[in-house]
């Protein structure tokens, strides 16, 4: 039985190894601390809200560009040897969970890597040694990050189904009222 790390490095085609290069040295100092990679997140989400596929685009709607990079920057700093920024201020990174709420489609995963591929490209700052290393790193993540998101979603609907089934089960006046109500 192959392990979780198996199955990911064959459905984003990148090693464990390779993916996780970003570990081997410290890329947050290598590159000379956060300005790469606020350069990075900057570029990128300029790209996206941008983007012609309004279906892509559509993903972003609910929220500020301002945010999404920060968030995004915070990620890859505290991710890639620099200080805990996103842990500090948004808590725990919980990737599955904090992408739950999107649509993300192995579509959505390939024009996210394709803006990300963009961007990494045009930030100079970023030596071409980190650029793959990071790359990897991308590639790994997103594309497994939809596999997961979805499956999370289909997990979560399948807890709710059944909590549903046992609430309305020993409580059935009240589970017809929770039906009827409007949410």
């Amino acid at each position: 039985m192959q392990s979780l790390q198996q199955k990911a490095s064959e459905w984003s085609g990148v090693a464990a190894s390779d993916a996780f290069a970003i570990d081997d040295t410290n890329i947050f100092q290598a590159l000379g601390g956060i300005q790469p990679f606020i350069d990075l997140s900057t570029n990128f989400y300029n790209r996206v809200y941008d983007d012609e596929e309004e279906w892509f685009r559509s993903i972003f709607a609910n929220s500020k560009k301002e945010d999404a990079i920060q968030n995004q920057y915070e990620f890859f700093v505290q991710r890639m040897g620099g200080p805990d920024l996103y842990s500090q201020r948004k808590g725990h990174p919980a990737l599955i969970g904090r992408h739950a709420p999107f649509p993300v489609t192995h579509q959505a995963a390939e024009r996210w890597l394709y803006h990300m591929e963009q961007a990494l490209e045009s930030i100079p700052s970023i030596d071409p040694d980190s650029k793959v290393k990071m790359m990897n790193f991308f590639r790994h993540l997103s594309i497994n990050q939809d596999f997961f998101v979805q499956n999370h979603q289909l997990a979560l609907s399948s807890f709710r189904s059944f909590s549903f089934l046992f609430f309305s089960f020993f409580f059935p006046f009240q589970a017809h009222c929770l039906l009827s109500c409007s949410w």
